[in-house]
């Protein structure tokens, strides 16, 4: 599924596609920069989602607090039910290097476009 699909497929959820970048959080990308902040989205993954067995999964990722947990939620990468249910994530399997590249692009291509808006 290259970009373009998935958000097209996220916009027709009425949830996933109520998420955007507040100006707040807009500026915290510009002050940090987006190298910064897919190191962050880098580590997110890695350490919330990769792993095979999750014991609070579907409550690891916040609601607020850093532009990377706002794109998870908008991209449907904010757990293990949910990359199952949107992407067809196999649950209870840890996620590849490959896997997890895939998720933090698409992570930082959702930041980038909500970047461009005003």
């Amino acid at each position: 599924m290259n970009y373009d699909e998935a958000f097209r497929r996220i916009k027709s959820s009425k949830f996933r596609s109520s998420f955007y970048l507040t100006k707040k959080e807009k500026a915290y990308v510009l002050e940090k920069g987006m190298d910064t902040i897919e190191k962050h989205a880098r580590d997110f993954v890695k350490e919330r989602l990769a792993p095979a067995i999750i014991p609070n999964d579907g409550k690891q990722t916040p609601w607020k607090g850093h532009p990377v947990f706002k794109a998870q939620h908008a991209c449907a990468c904010c757990c293990r039910g949910c990359l199952n249910k949107w992407y067809r994530v196999q649950q209870n399997v840890e996620l590849s290097p490959i896997q997890q590249e895939k998720i933090v692009r698409l992570l930082m291509e959702w930041i980038r476009r909500e970047m461009k808006e005003s």
